[in-house]
């Protein structure tokens, strides 16, 4: 009767409550450790059909089970449901960290890859059990019993810091809010970020003005929009010391900070490895620390002049035309906009205009159907929210993949965008409903909802984002490996899992794609192409400073893995990554790292450097299409999707990363397509 345990379709979201978790979550864990302990035993031989494969059915069921817990806490985090999260978050990370340390499992892992039935199984089952032998031995199953116990309280720790760290940061930013009355204040600020916040002041029981929050919908466009300085001055402090100690004590990340980084040290020298970088780097592409140390700066060095450049650009233009002496952190986005108009004579909030929702997501399908050859419809399924759409994926008659979109963002639901796996396909064995599991997908943004009647419209970069994480849902959707364990995203090297979705934003940027997705909000014209051809122009707009930001969060995050965790460690290294790599200084009050999720709490750590690492890869692959349209005359080739899919997305984790693109592109990676694509070198 409790939902959380019906796995015969999607999950049942129109009847789970939180009520429902505890006793189903304990249900399965108390299933797993049967199966466990019965499997450990030397009557069970280590064969794939008597070993991996019952490991892996008893397995599936509790990870999806925790998996639709934990997305309702990302994007319903309430309290009733942080609660039930929170309660059962020990004894799943307890249960993980004991099957991770199991010898007898160990030992059958190691027999079985050492057995001539391993030679007889297929690249997906043999890369299934090489990644289980490597992924035991970084969860401690090689420490000597007496290290067992504060290796598992290590493990156990940490899930509760990263949760608490999330928490936190999500609190702090629905804390904050700034009403405005009077109406002078508004000058600049577009005209649907108005609307949202009088409609926001009207929702907490204000009878006039305008309340802003943090939440990116509200914030990010008042940074960049808003005339009046004191305004922005306001929101960027109130943003920059989100979950800080010069904001309430109960939310600060500065504890647990300090507590993760030197839990993560402890548990690399425990494992043997000199910090926590070196541990990290196991399983990803990157050889080393030091490598990608160099990989880094060797972008850094390419991108700084022209991060110069930009810089001057910009305080020669804030004193001439703004009068503004003196360039401050909470200018910049502002000054920015301002010099791109008077560069491009065109602003992001004209070109927001051209993209109402159903006009880009039609067009995002259009993009998928042309390089994959599959088509998109709606769907139905019990949801989490009314704003929530379901769709199918077809391919002819077969029925491929189904997804969740979540667009809007709302006071429970976490920031950024991000794609989660709700169902991983499989093959599943005769008895049990014999065939191929099809996949299913969660897809998350934080965009604008409609406000006052109009259709929600997307600026570029949100468009951007939201072909991003359809990126990552088509590598999880549209894989061909049966095997659940490197199907899809999953046994993908960290620092490759981005190549999809990165690969995917350079359709924002072709001609063909955007005219056919873009219709006025008002008047239903598409986008003028005279309007293309100024954005096309601003692409590489302060690329440099783009870049130069991207490669100081990379290298902030491996040298703080890297090096013996110290009181003050974390201002420390970012303030000497900032004298080495950045041209803008922030104020000394910032506390960026106490709202850098991904690192802290988004499993990013000594792992931020995949975005440029996997950019290389992307842009790399993209090439292959834009070589392809020199010929075929589009870069929606179908010839040229067709191998796309089957050598990177097909395949998933059932190879390695760099074997796949080699497959794809018939050579090693070149950086020079990134360079070209940011306009640091010429075509």
């Amino acid at each position: 009767m409790n939902p959380l345990l019906d796995f015969s379709g999607l999950p049942r979201f129109d009847a789970i409550t939180p009520e429902h978790v505890a006793p189903a979550i304990g249900s399965l864990l108390a299933e797993n450790r049967a199966v466990v302990q019965r499997l450990s035993s030397e009557e069970v031989a280590a064969t794939w059909g008597d070993f991996v494969a019952p490991l892996t059915d008893a397995g599936e069921r509790l990870s999806r089970a925790w998996g639709i817990v934990g997305h309702l806490h990302s994007v319903k985090d309430l309290p009733p449901w942080r609660d039930a999260y929170n309660a059962m978050l020990p004894e799943v990370t307890s249960f993980y960290s004991d099957l991770g340390q199991n010898e007898a499992l160990f030992a059958k892992f190691k027999a079985l890859a050492a057995s001539a039935e391993y030679q007889q199984l297929d690249t997906a089952q043999r890369r299934v059990i090489d990644n289980d032998v490597r992924d035991f031995r970084l969860s401690g199953a090689d420490l000597p019993p007496s290290l067992k116990p504060r290796f598992k309280d290590i493990r156990e720790r940490l899930a509760q810091l990263e949760t608490k760290f999330s928490e936190n940061l999500l609190d702090a930013t629905n804390a904050y809010s700034e009403h405005v009355e009077d109406e002078s204040w508004l000058a600049g600020i577009p005209a649907d970020v108005v609307a949202a916040a009088a409609a926001a002041a009207r929702a907490a029981g204000r009878s006039s003005g305008w309340t802003f929050s943090l939440r990116a919908p509200s914030y990010h466009p008042l940074l960049r929009y808003a005339d009046k300085r004191e305004l922005r001055q306001r929101m960027y402090r109130a943003n920059a010391i989100r979950a800080s100690e010069l904001g309430p004590a109960e939310l600060d990340n500065s504890p647990l900070m300090d507590e993760i980084l030197a839990l993560r040290f402890e548990e690399a020298r425990m494992l043997g490895y000199a910090n926590f970088a070196e541990l990290s780097l196991v399983p990803k592409m990157a050889e080393s620390p030091a490598a990608v140390a160099a990989f880094l700066r060797e972008i850094a060095a390419k991108a700084r002049p022209h991060a110069e450049r930009d810089v001057a650009e910009l305080r020669r233009f804030a004193a001439a035309e703004l009068e503004l002496g003196e360039l401050e952190s909470w200018d910049l986005a502002w000054v920015s906009e301002k010099l791109q108009q008077n560069r491009y004579a065109f602003s992001g909030e004209e070109v927001k205009q051209y993209f109402p929702e159903q006009k880009v997501v039609e067009g995002l399908f259009r993009v998928i159907t042309r390089l994959y050859g599959v088509t998109l419809a709606p769907d139905q399924a019990p949801a989490w929210h009314p704003d929530v759409r379901f769709f199918r994926i077809m391919r002819g008659e077969s029925l491929v993949g189904r997804f969740y979109l979540d667009l809007y963002a709302r006071e429970e639901k976490r920031g950024g965008a991000w794609m989660d796996e709700a169902i991983t396909r499989r093959k599943i064995a005769a008895g049990k409903g014999a065939g191929v599991q099809i996949p299913v997908a969660y897809l998350n943004c934080n965009f604008p909802g409609p406000v006052a009647g109009r259709p929600a419209c997307f600026t570029h970069d949100e468009v951007i984002t939201l072909f991003h994480e359809c990126g990552h849902g088509l590598h999880h959707l549209l894989t061909q490996v049966d095997e659940l364990s490197v199907s899809g995203i999953h046994g993908v090297e960290w620092d490759a899992v981005e190549l999809p979705s990165q690969f995917m934003e350079n359709f924002c940027w072709d001609w063909e794609v955007l005219s056919g997705m873009t219709a006025h909000a008002d008047s239903g014209a598409p986008l003028p192409r005279e309007l293309y051809d100024k954005m096309l122009a601003a692409k590489n707009f302060q690329s440099g400073l783009d870049t130069l930001r991207q490669i100081e969060l990379g290298l902030f995050d491996l040298l703080l893995h890297s090096e013996p965790p110290q009181p003050g460690g974390v201002a420390e290294v970012l303030a000497r990554v900032r004298n080495e790599v950045a041209v803008l200084q922030p104020p000394e009050w910032q506390r960026f790292p106490h709202s850098f999720s991904h690192i802290f709490a988004g499993g990013y750590a000594a792992g931020y450097y995949s975005y440029k690492w996997a950019e290389v890869l992307s842009a790399d692959a993209y090439a292959a299409f834009e070589e392809s349209a020199a010929s075929a005359g589009s870069v929606l080739d179908r010839a040229t999707g067709e191998r796309f899919w089957r050598e990177i997305l097909a395949v998933g984790g059932a190879r390695p990363a760099l074997d796949s693109f080699r497959a794809f592109r018939g050579r090693e990676p070149s950086v020079d397509a990134l360079l070209r694509h940011s306009g640091m070198i010429s075509a």
